[in-house]
This record gives structure tokens, C-alpha cells and sequence, in this order.
């Protein structure tokens, strides 16, 4: 009996050292070389305007993977249904950053959101610098202040504005 139990022990600690050594593997890897069109200083990422930051609560309709200009990386894009009956495409993202499974957003979640509105391809998009959802939960993918995206941070950078619950 005292074997089974030691012999338990060593796989669970195996199965932690596993994980721990994937999950810092991916977080080493960091974004890919090419970034695909979500550079800092991209078309896409200009069209983040900090002064014209706006919100809006809705429900998740669906979560997904799109490219939101030719030429680009996909991104997580959530279709939330806004308290007035219409359905905003909510850019996330790239998704390499994040995937969408691991978003941490489902159908039906309930959410506020932060960001900006623009137009791409004649359409309007949001695109999100923090979902908020209950008490808990955020996701903080951009400065609001200035819309810097965090997918552009060094990893000290990162580190300081994930601890920092006012941005």
C-alpha cells in the first residue's frame, strides 16, 4: 500500500513538473517573428483612437477566430449582443497571443467592455482593451490609456500593467 502511494506522488509530481515546463515553454516563445499586421505601429493598430475610449455591456454571442484586415494574423473575436438588440464584432487579440478556447469567455457570458470603435472594410468594429465579466474576471488586452497592446510589451512591461488594476 505504502509503494501504490509513493508510487502516486511521483506521478503527480511528474504531471506538475510537466505542466509547469509546457506552460513556461509557451510563455518563452513569446509572438511569432513576423506579427502578422498587429506591430505597434501597424494600419490596424493605428486605428486605436485612446481619446475616443468607450463601453458597452452586452452578452456573448459567439467566440472566434477572423482576420480583421487582409493580410493579417487571425484574432479572437467576440460577437456580443449589446442591451439594444444588435450584434458588435469585438476585436480581441491576435490570436497567437491568446487562442479562443482560452479566453476565458463563452456563449452567454455577460460583459462590459473597453475600447474604441473603427471602421474596417465599411463595417464597425469594437475593438476591446478589457472585457470584464461578474466581480472577477478581466481581461486586460490594451493600455486604455493609449492603446498600447500588450501583445507589444516586453515581458517586465507586461508583468507591471497585469498587476495594475486601475489601467
Amino acid at each position: 500500500m505504502v509503494d501504490a502511494s509513493n508510487n502516486l506522488r511521483k506521478v503527480i509530481r511528474l504531471l506538475i513538473f510537466s505542466a509547469l515546463t509546457a506552460s513556461t515553454a509557451v510563455v518563452a516563445a513569446g509572438p511569432p517573428k513576423e506579427m502578422g499586421g498587429w506591430e505597434l505601429g501597424s494600419p490596424y493598430n493605428k486605428l486605436y483612437n485612446a481619446v475616443e475610449l468607450d463601453s458597452f455591456r452586452g452578452e456573448v454571442v459567439k467566440v472566434m477566430e477572423a482576420v480583421p484586415m487582409a493580410g493579417m494574423l487571425p484574432a479572437v473575436v467576440l460577437q456580443v449582443k449589446e442591451s439594444e438588440g444588435e450584434t458588435v464584432d469585438v476585436h480581441v487579440c491576435p490570436s497567437w497571443y491568446i487562442e479562443p478556447g482560452s479566453v476565458g469567455l463563452k456563449r452567454g457570458d455577460k460583459v462590459k467592455i473597453r475600447g474604441v470603435w473603427a471602421e474596417i472594410d465599411g463595417r464597425d468594429v469594437f475593438m476591446a482593451s478589457k472585457i470584464k465579466r461578474g466581480d472577477y474576471f478581466v481581461l486586460k488586452v490594451r493600455l486604455t490609456k493609449d492603446g498600447t497592446p500588450f501583445w507589444t510589451m516586453s515581458p517586465e512591461q507586461l508583468a507591471k500593467e497585469k498587476q495594475d488594476k486601475d489601467d
